[in-house]
């Protein structure tokens, strides 16, 4: 068996027609600009196909005929005959537990402020080398920045929800409303949050086993001009936050998160993502749009001890070997099974649509460090929702700071990873 020849086979018969036509076939180029006729006989197989007439062996057409008879055969020999038939809308709906749902809406605010609380008291306060009077500490300027995301209003409305949480006893001293955009602005705040992200994400682990991975970004006020010479006229373009993150597709809470310019490419953020969910959840299975395919990728995943299922390309074919090949080859037989799999990546797009509803599709901030730490805030506070509603729902206790430190959260990866293990891949076997 030629493996090229079966690759670009699999390809055919995954993006072209092929129309039977009695005990022939038509099949169209893989490049579109001709057809063949394939006589798929069992004991001698023949294509009008220039490759055929010079070798006189199986061609690409020819495999592709055979992998579509092979999709048609039934176990017990018989086949299948495909109709046309009228398919009426069905209207899928999920259950809800409102019960569940209605506390949780109504205790949200207050629970929210309480395990802000809880998880800001496993900070260690820098010490303080300087004179005069001290400045805030980390755990209320933390706390501060993620309730005013969760309040969504100015700093000058928001000043009266500080001095309740301050007579709740959840801030040491008074903080002025104004004061706030300062912490923003604090560029030692930018880790700090990132590990609270995942700290906030640890008691959903024994929930969380599948997760979906993709990037969406937060507009800003802030514009690029420049003077388009080729064409004679000013331009400009919104700046604007992209944000990587890595989600459970049960809870919708963010497990991992990386933020870059706008122009940083998605791929190679994969697995950094994965391997800091990696360090605090078991991973089952992730999905991932086209955007993230490669072979790296899909051995992230498996050193993990999990299954990777990324879109493949249009001109996808196998040859890169190795996962690769195997999951195109998965995809091309079993492609309802990997479809199903797949498309638990739309959680990802909810948790965005859910994250932007809630706290804004934009930011606040003008300078770069402060719209970082906005968009931070604004996971953490979402990740906050979700642990609530499940409370309400499940039970989950938090014990944010009960597990070891966990290291700290990056934006670059020093080394390559390096993958020992061969995964398992005796149930995608193929005949």
């Amino acid at each position: 068996m030629c493996e090229a020849r079966l690759n670009r086979g699999l390809m055919i018969a995954a993006t072209q027609k092929l129309t039977r036509n009695s005990g022939t076939w038509l099949v169209p180029s893989q490049s579109g600009n001709g057809k063949y006729i394939v006589s798929p006989d069992a004991q001698q197989p023949r294509c009008t196909c220039p490759d055929f007439e010079t070798t006189g062996q199986r061609c690409k057409h020819i495999y592709a005929v055979e992998i579509v008879l092979k999709r048609e055969e039934n176990a017990d020999g018989s086949v299948t005959e495909t109709q046309s038939i009228t398919l009426t809308e069905k209207r899928t709906t999920y259950e809800q537990d409102w019960p569940a749902y209605n506390r949780a809406q109504s205790i949200e605010k207050d629970r929210l402020q309480e395990l802000l609380v809880d998880l800001c008291s496993g900070l260690v306060e820098p010490e303080y080398k300087g004179t005069g009077r001290r400045p805030h500490t980390l755990k209320d300027s933390v706390f501060a920045a993620v309730f005013k995301i969760y309040c969504g209003l100015s700093t000058r409305r928001f000043s009266s929800d500080l001095r309740e949480a301050h007579e709740r006893g959840h801030l040491s001293r008074e903080i002025p409303g104004a004061k706030v955009s300062k912490f923003f602005e604090n560029p030692e705040l930018t880790p700090i949050l990132k590990e609270l992200i995942v700290r906030s994400s640890l008691p959903l682990r024994a929930v969380e086993t599948s997760f979906a991975i993709d990037s969406s970004g937060f507009s800003t006020s802030k514009f690029v001009r420049w003077f388009d010479i080729k064409y004679g006229t000013p331009r400009e373009q919104q700046i604007w936050v992209k944000a990587h993150i890595a989600c459970g597709t049960k809870t919708n809470v963010v497990t991992a998160i990386r933020i870059l310019d706008k122009d940083a490419a998605d791929c190679p953020q994969f697995i950094p993502l994965i391997e800091e969910t990696n360090r605090g959840f078991k991973i089952g299975e992730v999905s991932a749009d086209k955007a993230y395919l490669s072979l790296e990728n899909f051995e992230a995943v498996a050193a993990c001890g999990g299954t990777a299922y990324i879109a493949f390309k249009a001109n996808s074919t196998g040859g890169a070997g190795g996962l690769f090949q195997k999951m195109f080859r998965y995809f091309q037989f079993h492609r309802e099974n990997f479809l199903s799999h797949y498309h638990k990546r739309s959680n990802v797009e909810s948790t965005f649509s859910m994250i932007k509803r809630k706290f804004g599709d934009s930011v606040r901030s003008k300078t770069d460090v402060a719209m970082v730490n906005e968009v931070l805030a604004k996971i953490v506070a979402h990740n906050l929702c979700v642990l609530i509603q499940e409370q309400c729902e499940l039970g989950i206790e938090t014990e944010f700071w009960a597990q070891k430190p966990i290291a700290p959260v990056v934006d670059a990866i020093d080394v390559e990873p390096a993958y020992d293990a061969e995964p398992d891949f005796a149930e995608l076997a193929f005949v």
